[in-house]
């Protein structure tokens, strides 16, 4: 069970107490700098910083007290503010101040709330305004429709921006889940042709080799113990490479994972010895002059080989295969020739051809594959060398 350690006693205290702190703060001050400062905000006399800014305190505490939970109660408790402000004389501009702070929370509601909050938190102001121009129509009051259209469209151009954010936003959060749904996929598929890679070869194998030692069970003896013998150094070695694995997935993200886990080209001829344990004779070629490679086109170059040879070993009917390997300037090219009679089926199907294929496309290389005129089966690969970085 994880317990999240609790953030620090100030960060747990809602906006609205710092805000009321600070007002009581300022009223406290003014209460040793001014006679009868209570008196004076409680009974309006006409001065701005009387009872308007009473009404200016409690309107912005309550917005910072509901604005995360309910924006919509923030936006009704600022235009309640400004409707009652709009009653006194002398402070016409106190009551702007409250519209804006609910126009500022309309933009607010429209970029994190949904679509039909966001609608309900434009109306709200809206049809505040259009109530206050027919109430001023029907009663005679003096009002200029320009500044109700003013405000209307600081609304409107409020809620616009908010929406925008919102659309961003979303847009961006839909780009990040599909990057991390394209990344465990490629993850998924990755350790998917490394288990293939590393399971079927030595199955393969294991599977050669308890099929001879059953036919020569009794005729001789010790062509058996040496296909046990065989069975079981591969089955320890794929045990082995399994648990490696493993544990290089359970590593954290910070940790390097085992260098046991990627074999490379160095490993062939461990790999041409086990394959002639299962009756296939692989003759091995290394053309070029030999370099360092790249981990991923180390690790691709030896999967490969490794999957075409265990396709000779249980599909061809062949005892022979030839392996090339070839380190030119600019990439690495493979080539594994069997003269077997095995099926010849569309060189697309089946996971190992696929996944071959998937490792070179990963490198911007080339492959084919397919049964050769002459008769047989050839597997190709061109691997480039990933572009050397100019030294600054």
């Amino acid at each position: 069970m994880i317990i999240e350690p609790r953030p620090p006693l100030l960060r747990r205290l809602p906006p609205g107490v710092w805000v009321a702190a600070f007002w009581t703060t300022l009223v406290v001050f003014r209460c040793f700098t001014r006679d009868r400062e209570l008196e004076h905000l409680f009974n309006y006399q006409g001065n701005p910083e009387d009872m308007a800014l009473l009404v200016t305190a409690v309107v912005t505490t309550l917005v910072a007290t509901f604005l995360v939970r309910l924006p919509l109660v923030a936006i009704a408790a600022a235009l309640a503010g400004g409707l009652y402000t709009l009653g006194m004389w002398k402070v016409q501009e106190a009551a702007p101040l409250q519209f804006l702070i609910a126009i500022t929370v309309v933009g607010y509601c429209a970029a994190t709330r949904a679509r039909r909050d966001s609608l309900i938190a434009l109306a709200l102001p809206m049809g505040t305004l259009a109530a206050l121009y027919l109430w001023g129509q029907v009663t005679r009051y003096g009002s200029n429709p320009w500044v109700y259209l003013g405000y209307g469209a600081v609304t409107a151009i409020a809620w616009l921006v908010g929406n925008t954010v919102h659309q961003s936003r979303s847009h961006t959060e839909a780009l990040r889940g599909r990057a991390t749904e394209q990344a465990v996929t490629a993850e998924r598929l990755r350790i998917a042709r490394e288990l293939h890679d590393m399971v079927a070869h030595s199955i393969g194998i294991i599977a050669i080799q308890a099929g001879m030692g059953r036919r020569v069970m009794d005729t001789q003896p010790a062509e058996t113990r040496n296909a046990l013998d065989a069975i079981e150094t591969t089955s320890r070695e794929t045990l082995a490479g399994l648990r490696r694995m493993l544990g290089a997935l359970r590593q954290a993200e910070a940790e390097a994972a085992p260098l046991e886990v990627a074999p490379g080209l160095a490993e062939l001829d461990h790999l041409v010895a086990g394959t002639a344990g299962a009756g296939v004779r692989v003759a091995l070629t290394r053309d070029g002059e030999a370099r360092p490679l790249p981990p991923e086109v180390d690790l691709a170059a030896y999967r490969i080989v490794q999957e075409a040879v265990t396709n000779v070993v249980k599909h061809s009917g062949t005892r022979d295969c030839h392996v090339t390997v070839q380190y030119g300037p600019r990439d690495l090219a493979l080539s594994i020739v069997d003269l077997g009679g095995g099926s010849s089926a569309d060189p697309g199907t089946g996971y190992g051809l696929a996944g071959m294929r998937e490792r070179v496309a990963l490198l911007h290389g080339e492959f084919s594959a397919g049964p050769r005129p002459e008769g047989g089966f050839r597997v190709a690969a061109r691997l480039p060398y990933p572009a050397e970085e100019p030294a600054l």
